[in-house]
C-alpha cells in the first residue's frame, strides 16, 4: 500500500514540479534585466612643440616622468638661427654707427677740408676775374678776337659756380646733419634692434619648456630627428583635469542632466564608489549607433555623449580606466 502511494506521488508531483520550474524560468527570462552603463576615464592632453624647425638636440624626459610648468623638456639645434643672429647683430652695429655719426656731425678735419676746397675755388674765381678784365681790355683795343674773350668769360662763369658750390658744401658740413637725417638714422637703429630681438626670441624657443603640469604620455621625436615647425615632440597628460565619458541612449538621458550627480564604480581602483557630476552633454554624430525602440514606438533612439567630472579628487585615477554605473 505504501509503495503504491509513493508511486502515485512520484508520478504526479515530478511532472508538476517540472512544469512549475519551466514556467518560472520562462517568466524570469522575460523580465527586464538591469542595464549597467560603462564609460571610461579621459584626461586633458597637451602637445609640446616648437615654433622653430630644426634637429632635435636632446629630449630631457621619458614616458611616465612628472613634468612641472616651466620645466625644460627638449632642445633644438638650429645653425640657421645662429647665422641669422650674426647678420642681425652686424646690421644693428652698422645702424648705430650711422646714428652716432648723424648726432656727432662732421669731424673738424672734414670741416677744414671743405673750407680749403672753397678757398681753392674762390682763388680760381679771383684769378679768372683778373684774367677776364685783361682780355676784355685787349679785346676793346682790337688785339684779341671776340672768340678768345668769350672763352675766358665762360671759364669765369664756371669758376663762379664751382666757388659757390664749394661755399655751400662748406657751410652744409659746418652746420651739421639735418633733423630729418638724424630721425631716419635713429629709425634704422630701432628696426635693427627689432630684428635682433626677433631672432633672440627664436633662439630662446630652441629650448622648449612645458606650459603645464602633468605626466609624459608620449615622445614622438628623439635626438637627431628633424622636427618641423609646430610638430608635437612630447605629449603630457594632466590627470588633475580628468573626466568620465559615457554613451547614453536618449531614453535614459533624463538621468544625466547637466549638474546631476551620480555614483559610479571604478574596478581598477577598488570596490568603492565615487561621485561624479555631469558637466557636458552632446549628441553623437550620425555615425554613432542608432537603436530601434521596442513596442513599435516608430522611431530610433540616438546616443548622447555625457561627460562627468569627479566631485572629489580620486587617488590612482588613470586615463582609460573603466567606469561602471549600475541601473
Amino acid at each position: 500500500m505504501i509503495t503504491r502511494f509513493l508511486h502515485i506521488i512520484l508520478t504526479v508531483l515530478m511532472p508538476a514540479s517540472l512544469v512549475v520550474w519551466l514556467c518560472y524560468t520562462f517568466w524570469y527570462a522575460y523580465q527586464p534585466q538591469p542595464v549597467q552603463l560603462q564609460g571610461q576615464i579621459e584626461a586633458q592632453q597637451y602637445n609640446i612643440s616648437s615654433k622653430v624647425a630644426g634637429r632635435i638636440d636632446n629630449v630631457l624626459v621619458r614616458k611616465g616622468d612628472p613634468v612641472t610648468k616651466g620645466q625644460l623638456v627638449f632642445t633644438i639645434l638650429s645653425p640657421e638661427i645662429d647665422a641669422k643672429l650674426a647678420q642681425a647683430m652686424a646690421s644693428k652695429d652698422a645702424a648705430e654707427a650711422m646714428a652716432e655719426e648723424a648726432h656727432t656731425g662732421a669731424r673738424r678735419q672734414q670741416i677744414e677740408a671743405a673750407r680749403d676746397q672753397w678757398q681753392q675755388a674762390k682763388a680760381a674765381e679771383d684769378l679768372l676775374e683778373k684774367t677776364f678784365k685783361r682780355i676784355d681790355t685787349l679785346y676793346q683795343d682790337g688785339v684779341v678776337p671776340e672768340q678768345r674773350r668769350d672763352e675766358v668769360y665762360t671759364q669765369l662763369q664756371a669758376a663762379r659756380y664751382a666757388s659757390n658750390a664749394a661755399y655751400q658744401m662748406y657751410h652744409l658740413i659746418k652746420e651739421g646733419t639735418r633733423d630729418e637725417t638724424i630721425k631716419a638714422a635713429e629709425g634704422k637703429v630701432r628696426a635693427a634692434a627689432g630684428a635682433v630681438a626677433e631672432v633672440r626670441v627664436y633662439e630662446e624657443d630652441t629650448r622648449v619648456e612645458s606650459w603645464h603640469d602633468g605626466e609624459v604620455s608620449q615622445i614622438l621625436l628623439h635626438s637627431g630627428e628633424l622636427a618641423p615647425q609646430g610638430f608635437p615632440v612630447v605629449t603630457i597628460m594632466d590627470m588633475k583635469d580628468a573626466w568620465a565619458v559615457f554613451h547614453v541612449r536618449e531614453d535614459r538621458l533624463a538621468e544625466f542632466e547637466k549638474g546631476h550627480e551620480f555614483a559610479a564604480h571604478i574596478p581598477a581602483i577598488g570596490n568603492d564608489t565615487y561621485n561624479f557630476r555631469v558637466d557636458h552633454v552632446a549628441v553623437m554624430g550620425d555615425f554613432a549607433t542608432w537603436r530601434a525602440t521596442d513596442g513599435g514606438a516608430g522611431f530610433d533612439m540616438r546616443s548622447f555623449e555625457v561627460e562627468a567630472r569627479p566631485v572629489h579628487p580620486i587617488q590612482g585615477l588613470r586615463a582609460g580606466m573603466s567606469v561602471l554605473i549600475p541601473e
